[in-house]
């Protein structure tokens, strides 16, 4: 053993525990081609010999080769480091610099706590250090400092000339779908057909689809792949097919390097959203104007910048945010996402229950703030109707135009799919081809190999065979363009617009989209005092419309001509006029009934009559309107002596002779005979012995005439 006195603050419990060489390279690159830095780290363990310790108590650890230093995440090494300190079982750390160890002041200092508790020393090429002398600590702390700064310089240096040559649009990473790598380094388009042909469909079919997931239903039933050039390993380069997916749609809607404008800087990194052992997490996502560097033109384009901007914006109104008005659903309001409030301006919400269909709320403040609901349209179909004729009356006079567009897009969307196919077919004759070429370079003799491209090559044709039929399937089901029937049908269906709006094939989702392209918002204002809804429909050239309509109310009070219709009944009901005529003079002056009916009936007017005290005839005990031997039911109930129930189940079974009158009271007509079968017909008690002249009782004498 050396003799600890080469150095004072080496002592005797150190060489009773171990020592430690940490070797540490930043990256991979540098473990491979800086060979020499790595062996003077390992070279450290003769240094620790040299101070005393024998060879089988030097320890190595070199888990963090090709791993920075700049956290303590991802690094084992380091960790362990720390766990065998904190265990009491080292006397010296040996690091070719202090830098090796750490490139964090939190981590070094971390470290050097560890190394005072436990009395350890820490060795550099400069020399022995005691963390529990305050010299040496001063010392160490201005090294963490130090080796903390020089990493800020090297990865600011490191990043500006990044920055530097991205502002000229030269700085290009792996390319998205679409694209490869230029020999010079840039972006251009790819040059397989059936690439772009794929991603020119993705963008044309978004511009008919209302949603992403639309457009992803579309690609899965055409049965539509994604191409994808691998861009690791043995195939780097190589073109493969993958299914269509919402992610992938998604990134190649947002990506703008499709409408030829080149980015950079769009995902920075949020250090509150970092999460320990996941490096890539904590990044989100800028929009286009937001990135570091967007310089417009610099790639070849798929699409225009301004067909771009629509895109995003589509994709944004989607979403169903307090902003904006989520997408077109299959619910049957025509509005939902448009209604506002013209009371608090906020959005209204739609709900769907029981037979009246949606109703509008704007029940937010009641929600957020338990304040008293703001207003609420509990039927939303007037006004769905009064939006519905407004937007085709706004669209009658383009409808030729619409019908030439629907005929067009149909055979673009045919040709389209049609590419598709004959692009899928050559390729598949082109594997089946280069399989065959395979199997026949092969030599006959050498079966090992030739076995397994003969298998190939009956794959490929396999394949080629079920596309084939797949395309006679898809021919036979999909003619190849409108005949003249199909495009008569279809003019004449743009010349009668309502047919085509409530048409059962157009979709709830159809009418919401085609009111999002038209309108902006609908501005709804209930007066609460009335049935009185005022509409304002804000149209997406900016032109402001204002309507009226009337809301059914639960009582007859909340109606604003309830005054003029409580005038009417009284002259109506001065005239004697009968319930039924004055239900038809009601309607005719244009009165609506409270709640959902839409017209006055007699019932109605009965009992609004009874409402308001009202009588079309004489008080009781007249004979007004009577004619001889006519009683009503109280008179008759009187004259005989019975009450008036019984009177009432006489009615009921059809024992009297029983009319009508202009108001639909009964009248009972009851001569002197009738008189006495009936005072007879109470007295007869109602048991088995008596049946029979109870039924001769209950048979009425024929009215004379």
């Amino acid at each position: 053993m050396s003799d600890p006195l080469i150095s004072p603050k080496l002592r005797p419990w150190h060489l009773d525990r171990r020592a430690i060489v940490y070797v540490r390279q930043s990256t991979p690159q540098q473990v491979a081609e800086h060979q020499e830095s790595t062996a003077r780290q390992y070279a450290l363990a003769d240094r620790a010999v040299a101070l005393g310790w024998t060879r089988d108590r030097v320890a190595t650890i070199d888990d963090d080769l090709g791993r920075s230093g700049q956290s303590i995440e991802g690094r084992p090494g380091f960790q362990r480091l720390l766990a065998e300190v904190a265990l009491d079982r080292v006397g010296l750390i040996l690091g070719l610099e202090m830098s090796r160890l750490a490139r964090s002041c939190k981590d070094w200092h971390h470290l050097l706590e560890l190394c005072a508790r436990f009395r350890v020393l820490l060795a550099d090429a400069d020399g022995l250090f005691d963390p529990t002398d305050h010299s040496d600590r001063l010392l160490l702390g201005l090294h963490g400092v130090m080796n903390e700064a020089e990493l800020h310089v090297l990865k600011q240096r490191m990043y500006q000339g990044k920055l530097n040559k991205a502002r000229r649009g030269e700085l290009f990473t792996l390319p998205p779908i679409g694209y490869v790598c230029g020999p010079a380094g840039g972006w251009g388009i790819d040059p397989d057909e059936q690439v772009q042909a794929v991603v020119r469909l993705i963008f044309d079919q978004f511009d008919r689809e209302p949603t992403l997931h639309g457009l992803l239903r579309y690609l899965v039933r055409h049965a539509i792949r994604i191409p994808v050039r691998v861009r690791g390993g043995p195939s780097r380069g190589q073109l493969e097919w993958h299914r269509p997916s919402r992610a992938t749609l998604q990134h190649v809607l947002r990506h703008p390097s499709y409408a030829g404008a080149y980015r950079y800087g769009h995902r920075p990194t949020d250090p509150r959203a970092k999460q320990p052992g996941r490096p890539g997490s904590g990044k989100s996502v800028r929009r286009p104007d937001e990135c570091l560097v967007l310089i417009r033109d610099r790639v070849p384009a798929y699409i225009t910048w301004e067909r771009f901007e629509a895109n995003q914006a589509r994709l944004a109104a989607n979403r169903y945010t307090a902003a904006t008005p989520g997408a077109p659903r299959d619910g049957p309001s025509l509005l939902a996402g448009l209604v506002w409030c013209g009371w608090c301006g906020r959005r209204m919400v739609v709900r769907y229950g029981g037979r009246r269909g949606g109703s509008y709320s704007c029940s937010r403040a009641a929600a957020d703030y338990a304040e008293p609901l703001c207003q609420r349209l509990s039927n939303g179909r007037p006004l769905d109707a009064l939006v519905a004729d407004q937007l085709l009356a706004a669209v009658e006079p383009a409808a030729l135009e619409a019908s030439l567009a629907a005929v067009a897009d149909v055979e673009r969307e045919h040709a389209a799919l049609a590419r598709q196919w004959e692009l899928r077919r050559e390729r598949a004759a082109i594997e089946a081809g280069r399989a065959e070429r395979q199997y026949q370079a092969c030599e006959p003799e050498n079966r090992l190999v030739a076995r397994e491209l003969e298998r190939r090559w009956e794959e490929a044709l396999r394949a080629k065979r079920q596309l084939d039929d797949e395309y006679d399937r898809w021919r036979r089901a999909a003619p190849a363009g409108l005949s003249d029937a199909a495009v008569s049908s279809i003019r004449a269906l743009a010349a009668d617009l309502p047919a085509v709006w409530a048409a059962e094939t157009t979709t709830p989702a159809d009418r919401q989209r085609v009111a999002r392209l038209l309108l902006d918002r609908v501005v709804v204002r209930v007066d609460k005092t009335s049935e009185r809804v005022e509409v304002a429909l804000h149209w997406a050239g900016g032109a402001v419309r204002s309507h009226t309509l009337a809301r059914p109310v639960r009582q007859y009070d909340r109606h604003s001509d309830y005054p003029r219709l409580v005038e009417r009944v009284r002259s109506f009901c001065a005239e004697r006029l009968s319930s039924e005529a004055i239900a038809r003079r009601l309607n005719a002056e244009g009165f609506h009934p409270p709640k959902r009916a839409t017209s006055f009936t007699a019932e109605m007017v009965r009992r609004l009559t009874i409402r308001l005290g009202l009588s079309r005839r004489a008080r009781h005990g007249s004979r007004a309107g009577l004619g001889p031997d006519e009683y009503r039911p109280m008179e008759l109930a009187r004259r005989l002596g019975v009450g008036r129930d019984m009177v009432r189940g006489w009615v009921r079974s059809g024992s009297v002779n029983v009319r009508r009158d202009a108001d639909a009271h009964y009248v009972i007509w009851a001569d002197a005979d009738e008189l006495r079968r009936l005072g007879e017909l109470r007295g007869v008690p109602r048991t088995g012995e008596h049946k029979a002249r109870l039924a001769e009782l209950r048979k009425p004498k024929p009215r004379p005439g």
